[in-house]
């Protein structure tokens, strides 16, 4: 539930109108919503035939043009293009003198700040960074799941209050972060979204293996539990075979999964090696277990993961050496499929 209340109509920034670069997922989701508090969509660019119908389901009676038409009709431009493709997007758009004094211009890219957007701010742009932490379908539903939706928000101090309050027209709440501080923010939302939704479907997966007839059933209820344990009480929640420092049941999980789906081996090892050091860390796990676990864990991996370079000492904090968070930076939107158009893709 969104708790920030709506604005009211003298606190609202002028209505504008509203132009999407990418006819991905998000963009005509933000333009809808942005529509429904008042402003006005007026141009969408988009190539594929998916994107089309997407615009035309989100923004009906909106025309398709091309993005330097987009910013010649449009006061405030949505950006929303794979994060590889922004830069040259930028560039481009400021070469070819499509950008307009005065003009917003607002990108949905989590690794990147407003430094992006500096040749179109030297052309006399307004430069925004609002990236909605929220997976897209590109369907109607992804409006009202900005209701309550986390932005997070990077602008120049004077734009700070107009970032903001367009966050809050749209539902949602604004979380400022600094520019420098995106790409990690945006790694972190990487390790909890889109490697969830891997955990979650090679689970499925194997359940099915088992012989289980509805993992989708079977698993919910857990991984609820599981999710509102650890957002309430983060490594405290921490439960299973790893944590306990049953060495064996590790062992035995590892030979399962080796003859039924040995794809999954590297990943269950990297996993529960990281699980074993939290757990160590944060005092669940046992040291006198732990060095038993982390013992197997290191000759079962021989060959499919990196052994450890040495003896676990378990009194001096997590045993592996590996650096948490680490990990590469993935778009946020873990959808499926992809486009041939780079000016689209799963924005």
């Amino acid at each position: 539930m969104n708790t920030i209340p709506p604005t009211e109509a003298q606190d609202r920034p002028a209505r504008l109108t509203v132009g999407v670069v990418g006819a991905g997922r998000v963009g005509p989701a933000l333009a809808a919503s942005l529509q429904l508090a008042g402003h006005r969509p007026v141009a969408v660019s988009g190539v594929s035939d998916a994107s089309v119908r997407r615009a035309a389901a989100l923004l009906p009676d909106v025309p398709v043009v091309s993005p330097s038409e987009v910013l010649e009709r449009a006061e405030l431009v949505l950006l929303t293009v794979p994060d590889d493709a922004l830069p040259g997007l930028v560039a481009g758009l400021a070469e070819t003198g499509a950008v307009r004094p005065g003009q917003l211009l607002v990108h949905t890219s989590g690794r990147f700040g407003t430094a992006v957007l500096d040749p179109a701010t030297r052309a006399g742009a307004l430069p925004l960074a609002l990236h909605p932490a929220m997976t897209f379908t590109g369907t109607r539903v992804d409006v009202q799941r900005l209701a309550g939706c986390s932005f997070g928000v990077t602008a120049p101090e004077p734009l700070r209050m107009a970032a903001e309050a367009l966050v809050i027209e749209m539902g949602g709440e604004p979380e400022w972060i600094e520019e420098e501080a995106r790409p990690l923010y945006h790694a972190a939302l990487a390790i909890g979204a889109n490697h969830l939704v891997t955990l979650v479907a090679q689970a499925m997966e194997l359940l099915r293996r088992a012989g289980v007839g509805a993992p989708d059933r079977m698993l919910g209820p857990l991984l609820g539990a599981a999710l509102d344990n650890a957002l309430r009480s983060g490594d405290a929640a921490l439960t299973g075979p790893v944590a306990r420092g049953d060495a064996g049941t590790v062992a035995a999980h590892v030979s399962e999964l080796r003859k039924h789906a040995p794809q999954s081996v590297e990943g269950y090892l990297a996993m529960a090696r990281t699980t074993a050091d939290r757990a160590l860390a944060h005092g669940l796990l046992k040291p006198e277990l732990a060095e038993d676990l982390l013992g197997v864990l290191a000759n079962i991996g021989t060959g499919l993961a990196s052994p450890r370079t040495g003896p676990a000492n378990p009194g001096t904090g997590p045993a592996s050496g590996h650096q948490e968070g680490q990990g590469p930076d993935h778009p946020d939107d873990p959808s499926s499929g992809s486009s041939d158009h780079p000016e689209e893709g799963d924005r």
